[in-house]
């Protein structure tokens, strides 16, 4: 099974890191990565299955929510290839904060697994997860 795993330190409290990422719906913080969200739906971006379509192409849903773990769970039903319904099934991303213990900062651990016969999909995801923590990290730079 094809599986990516990239995390970051957040030079932030753990709260205002889950205040940021926490709604499934809100890519503020990611402009440069994410330029177009559009909620499906009436779901909450707070609420189990809550859907969403990212920069046009990514249709992806809410599977589980956590506030007090500091998790979110999601699918991607759909994307651009090598993401598409034909090249992956099963695409589960999951998003976990925990306080990092060398700093007073927050460790943000992005992981993502799926089934495919091809690998294609990991440097892809990889790119994209990596541009999402470097991005959210510097919106607390700011």
């Amino acid at each position: 099974m094809p599986a990516t795993s990239q995390s970051i330190v957040v030079p932030a409290p753990l709260a205002e890191v889950w205040a940021r990422l926490g709604n499934f719906h809100d890519f503020s913080w990611a402009p440069n990565v994410i330029t177009h969200v559009e909620q499906v739906g009436d779901r909450a971006g707070n609420e189990v299955g809550a859907k969403r379509i990212l920069n046009h192409a990514f249709h992806e849903t809410l599977i589980e929510i956590d506030a007090d773990q500091h998790l979110l769970r999601y699918s991607i039903d759909d994307g651009p290839s090598p993401v598409s319904q034909q090249d992956v099934s099963n695409y589960i991303g999951l998003i976990r904060l925990v306080p990092d213990p060398e700093s007073s900062g927050t460790r943000v651990e992005w992981t993502s697994s799926w089934e495919s016969k091809s690998e294609d999909a990991v440097e892809f995801c990889h790119g994209i997860y990596v541009a999402l923590l470097d991005a959210l990290a510097k919106s607390f730079q700011q």
